[in-house]
């Protein structure tokens, strides 16, 4: 995924409503941003959380990262201007509750790789799963066929 994509946010925030193509390049996006930042919030990336980061990207949305892709997206100033929080707070209604779903369990998988939580870690999970609304079937990923 390059992430030159990552300035796609901006464009999408000011369309009212999101096309199939604009709400998946977004849903991708929240994910990178989401898990690079986990992968980060104890203040020590694991190479295995890197490799669980690549094979969830690989998995949910079929796009390659690398290293470096991971590291970039995980960088505080990216969201020098609105708290990771906020943003995340603003992107909940433009993606869907499987999407939302999707985004929490896969947090869960990348913090719990490397073995060890942190509670750095928990306060992160918590952060994003309030801020995107997720509801307890979410979070349990579970969804009505």
């Amino acid at each position: 995924m390059a992430l030159a994509d990552l300035g796609n946010v901006l464009k999408i925030f000011r369309e009212r409503e999101l096309d199939n193509d604009a709400q998946e390049a977004l849903f991708k996006e929240v994910l990178l941003m989401t898990l690079a930042r986990a992968a980060s919030a104890d203040a020590n990336i694991d190479p295995v959380e890197l490799t669980t980061v690549q094979e969830i990207m690989q998995r949910v949305t079929g796009e390659s990262v690398t290293d470096a892709d991971i590291r970039l997206a995980s960088r505080p100033a990216l969201f020098e201007e609105a708290p990771f929080g906020k943003y995340l707070a603003s992107v909940r209604k433009r993606i869907g509750s499987e999407q939302r779903a999707s985004v929490v369990s896969a947090l869960a998988e990348v913090i719990k790789s490397d073995t060890r939580v942190s509670v750095l870690e928990i306060d992160f999970f918590n952060m994003v799963a309030r801020e995107l609304q997720a509801t307890p079937a979410e979070i349990a990923a579970l969804h009505a066929k």
